[in-house]
């Protein structure tokens, strides 16, 4: 969003049902060539620890309008509600995510099971 990767941490790991609500708090932007980095961030940094991707792949913003109208993926996040399909080698299912009570955090949401998707690996 706006040439920087948006990120979340998710400490009760990935929703696996509808009916799940994940606890997932907005952490600091971070440039796009971080998408492909593996390895440790030293201790006393920000984020230190063993960094690895876990899955790769691109995502689909269908948050729609009143008139079915796509909005904007970077409007959605303005707004606190963001609903998109993960297309990655491992996980292949929507999700929404919605600004809870401040800022910095949201709910994680997984919606309602599409055609071809895949149930999520631990």
């Amino acid at each position: 969003i706006n040439r920087s990767l948006k990120s979340w941490a998710v400490p009760k790991g990935m929703p696996k049902s509808t009916k799940d609500r994940k606890l997932a708090i907005l952490t600091e932007d971070h440039p796009l060539k971080y998408a492909e980095f593996e390895g440790a961030i030293p201790e006393g940094q920000y984020g230190a620890g063993k960094v690895l991707i876990w899955d790769s792949g691109v995502f689909e913003n269908i948050k729609k309008d009143k008139s079915g109208k796509i909005i904007p993926v970077n409007k959605c996040f303005k707004n606190g509600q963001i609903e998109i399909i993960l297309h990655g080698k491992k996980l292949k299912c929507a999700f929404a995510l919605v600004k809870y009570r401040d800022d910095k955090t949201w709910l994680l949401i997984k919606m309602k099971k599409k055609k071809n998707e895949r149930k999520i690996k631990d």
